[in-house]
């Protein structure tokens, strides 16, 4: 079986309503992102941030994003969003390395990134970068469900 091939690129204005709708998707799941549904499509198109922001893409369409939030203090902050039928086919590496690179390339010495503890396969896929546990959030985000879910903060030195 032959894998279906998807490039990477920065993100650009008509990039805005798909990492939308890619992001709305990931929300409806309830596991994987601090948001949940319902998602604003146009309000969330209209304030993404696409400077820092690169997107994967097949056959045409957006299949998930990395952006890369840089401070003033020469750190920068990740949030990842993959639609889930391009998980495990190596799209989270690819963007990964790319915001590595992208970071290196702007000079930053840290990228940090904040998971929820449940999220066994964000965590490997941290850990394989070369992330390490800086913390531990407990009980930080309240669910529409009323759960209170930890979160913990990773880092990695460049």
């Amino acid at each position: 079986m032959t894998e279906e091939p998807f490039e990477l690129r920065d993100a650009h204005d008509d990039d805005r309503v798909p990492l939308a709708l890619v992001y709305a998707a990931v929300a409806e799941e309830r596991d994987g992102i601090g948001a949940e549904p319902p998602v604003d499509i146009e309000a969330r198109a209209a304030s993404w941030t696409l400077d820092g922001t690169i997107v994967a893409v097949a056959a045409g369409e957006v299949i998930g994003s990395i952006h890369v939030a840089a401070s003033g203090h020469g750190y920068g902050e990740i949030g990842m969003a993959i639609a889930r039928e391009w998980r495990g086919r190596g799209v989270g590496s690819a963007l990964m390395e790319a915001a590595i690179e992208w970071a290196r390339a702007k000079g930053l010495h840290k990228l940090s990134l904040d998971v929820f503890a449940h999220n066994a396969a964000g965590l490997a896929l941290y850990r394989k970068y070369g992330f390490v546990e800086e913390g531990r959030r407990v009980k930080h985000y309240r669910r529409q469900s009323g759960e209170l879910w930890d979160t913990i903060e990773m880092g990695l030195l460049l």
